[in-house]
């Protein structure tokens, strides 16, 4: 095999996603597409200069590469006697060149998919081909998102189109009211997992129908609808058309609960009565739900979904009200309107949160449901708190660190791997911590150099740099430390501690106060007393985030306490010795210990503060105070002898030494598979 052939191999598994070193070798290969082209290795090698291909040492390196790969394909995990899994969710989040995700529910999904491959899990997964992605991100000269699509062109990317055993496309047909939608699907290879997308632009469907799955949480309900019957009945048909047999169904939120009501109907028609047939399904399907605010469960009005949903009600058999049952919390209300959530949680043998508060949350949310009679068939709501994939978010520095200090890297889900933290010199750690915050430093001058609203760049390599990241919902309160202007110039402008921020995030199209939030810091950073200590870099994606999360001497998180179901980008921090600066929402309270970073306030409830406007005053001022009594006088109080910051050290030793391996995707989905894959299947 040539040494192309091993880098066409290589290239057509998202293997890559989460090998550095391999990356690396594709860069070699076309450095300039490489990067124009999001860091995409298809693109690299279709264009690789033959020069770097002739050389030998990247010869060398491809073939330990493809030796490698080899080798983890080859390799049962330790996880490979778990149920067969579908996984259905409307994003994942795998790579920066596959936009396929907005925000932190396709992260975790695509975390999800690499953890199961790492586990050895008989793992697919359901998607929709989203050809529009999520949109690239400009600001306008008053700091104002602008949108922009770019088109996935699906032969620039490892995806092939799935086809059946005479070598044709496979198709698959659904129908929205009586009308007939054909569907394709693209695979992608995720190590050892797969991913499915569905593809619904075809000639053969009517026009309006053909973009349903270009593009992520468009349009109104109606259409919203569509895509989720699409995803949840139509991903369950490519299964069967493929002769795919999963012993498990993992719905991931309740944008894809239709696939039980398609099992209820494949039951029924088995000859099954419809009590057998829902004993059967909720046997079979396992449910997560991540929204902890009502508003944000998909519901559907009671006509559009009798009129969307006519010939699979005609398949189960059902009435009207019979079918409107399966999504009412009343079932005799005429009135209420289908909840995706609620036919998830009845329709299932067990659901969770995504964190032990996040599950509280929906235990509240959904009180009426389980004090009805029937609520002893219902799924109960357990929690399964979220995890990070440490391959895909742990910075090459980060990983030598841990080999040279720590042990080989494949120990790293392990908790006794971390726990040798505490043996490592203060300087080699402080060491670490300098290096992945200037790294983040260069990134960040080389990315807003390139952004189309230039900002003043006066970053300090040695100042203390914390960073604020993610989806720009109002929720998350993205400005909430500018609450006191006065009171922040101070903490700028303390020559002996000097202090610096970077923000990144998106705000959703139609979200005029989270692109409220994005244009109020613009503005604040051209502010006199803020000037070049803050930047808000463009376009945040997976590569933005990955320098961001590793090089933050401090991750700041504010939501508005209780509506962060996880919050998983802190968790990111962990392994690179950052410090979480948190409301005690989502993971936080779980990971906390007083030392391992600091908390914002000290209620960790479920309860949701009755005055928000007070509330905002009591965090904002808690914020200040624990940075001007804890946070700056830790970083920049040093050891007479040493010259380093012991106090800020002891914080990152317990980080490091308490949170990867508890916060990991590997213990995630090892969770998955033994409280919720596993021991209760049936086969029957």
């Amino acid at each position: 095999m040539t040494t192309r052939d091993q880098l066409e191999t290589l290239s057509r598994n998202l293997w890559w996603a989460w090998q550095p070193d391999v990356l690396d070798i594709f860069e070699q290969l076309n450095p300039d597409v490489f990067r124009q082209s999001g860091n995409n290795p298809t693109l690299a090698l279709r264009h690789a200069e033959p020069l770097a291909l002739a050389s030998k040492a990247l010869q060398r390196r491809v073939q330990e590469a493809y030796d490698r790969f080899q080798g983890y394909l080859a390799t049962p995990g330790t996880h490979a006697d778990t149920a067969r899994t579908a996984y259905f969710c409307m994003e994942y989040g795998l790579h920066e060149s596959l936009n396929l995700y907005s925000g932190g529910l396709g992260i975790l999904a695509g975390d999800h998919v690499k953890a199961a491959s790492d586990l050895g899990i008989d793992f697919a997964a359901i998607g929709l081909m989203l050809r529009d992605g999520y949109f690239q991100q400009r600001f306008n000269a008053d700091g104002w998102q602008q949108e922009e699509y770019a088109e996935l062109n699906p032969h620039d990317h490892p995806l092939e189109l799935v086809r059946d055993r005479k070598g044709d496309v496979l198709r698959v047909t659904v129908h929205l009211g009586q009308t007939p939608i054909q569907l394709q699907a693209w695979r992608c290879l995720v190590g050892k997992s797969r991913l499915y997308l569905l593809d619904a632009d075809l000639d053969e469907n009517p026009q309006e129908h053909r973009s349903l799955t270009r593009k992520l949480y468009q349009g109104d309900r109606r259409i919203r609808l569509q895509q989720e019957i699409v995803l949840g009945i139509g991903g369950l048909r490519l299964l069967r058309a493929m002769s795919t047999a999963p012993e498990v169904y993992h719905m991931n939120e309740g944008h894809c609960a239709f696939l039980s009501l398609e099992l209820l109907r494949e039951q029924i028609a088995a000859g099954r009565t419809v009590e057998q047939a829902e004993a059967w399904v909720r046997q079979h399907c396992v449910f997560t739900t991540h929204t902890p605010v009502m508003a944000g469960h998909d519901r559907f009005e009671p006509e559009l979904l009798i009129e969307q949903l006519s010939e699979l009600r005609e398949g189960l058999g059902l009435t009207e009200a019979e079918l409107l049952a399966y999504g009412r919390v009343n079932p005799d209300d005429v009135q209420e309107w289908f909840t995706m959530t609620v036919l998830g949680l009845k329709l299932s043998r067990t659901a969770n949160g995504v964190s032990q508060l996040n599950g509280e949350v929906a235990r509240d949310q959904w009180a009426a449901l389980y004090a009805r009679p029937e609520a002893k068939q219902y799924a109960p709501i357990g929690a399964i708190t979220n995890g990070v994939h440490l391959p895909t978010w742990t910075a090459p520095d980060a990983v030598a660190f841990a080999r040279k200090h720590l042990g080989p890297w494949y120990h790293r889900a392990e908790s006794e791997y971390w726990k040798k933290m505490e043996h490592v010199p203060d300087g080699d750690i402080w060491a670490l911590r300098n290096a992945l915050r200037r790294r983040l430093i260069r990134f960040a001058e080389q990315h807003a150099a390139q952004q189309s609203l230039q900002m003043p760049f006066a970053l300090d390599d040695d100042a203390l740099t914390i960073c604020f990241a993610r989806r720009f919902a109002t929720y998350k309160r993205a400005t909430l430390f500018f609450h006191d202007l006065d009171r922040v110039a101070k903490l700028f402008n303390t020559p002996e501690r000097p202090l610096q921020m970077i923000f990144a995030g998106k705000a959703h199209p139609a979200d005029d106060g989270g692109k409220r939030f994005i244009q109020q810091i613009v503005q604040l950073s051209q502010h006199e007393a803020l000037r070049g200590k803050i930047v808000v870099l463009e376009n945040y994606n997976m590569e933005v985030g990955r320098f961001l999360t590793s090089g933050a001497d401090v991750w700041l998180n504010n939501p508005r306490r209780p509506m962060e179901a996880s919050g998983t980008s802190g968790m990111k921090t962990n392994d690179h010795g950052g410090l979480n600066l948190s409301i005690l929402d989502g993971w936080w309270p779980e990971g906390y210990d007083g030392v391992n970073g600091w908390s914002i306030g000290s209620d960790a409830s479920a309860t949701m503060a009755p005055d928000p406007v007070k509330q905002d005053d009591e965090d904002a001022a808690f914020l200040y105070d624990t940075l001007e009594t804890s946070v700056l006088p830790e970083f920049y109080t040093r050891d007479a002898a040493t010259n380093l910051p012991t106090a800020w050290i002891r914080r990152m030793r317990r980080a490091m030494g308490e949170l990867p391996a508890a916060f990991s995707a590997e213990r995630m989905v090892a969770d998955y598979a033994e409280a919720m894959y596993g021991p209760d299947w049936d086969a029957e």
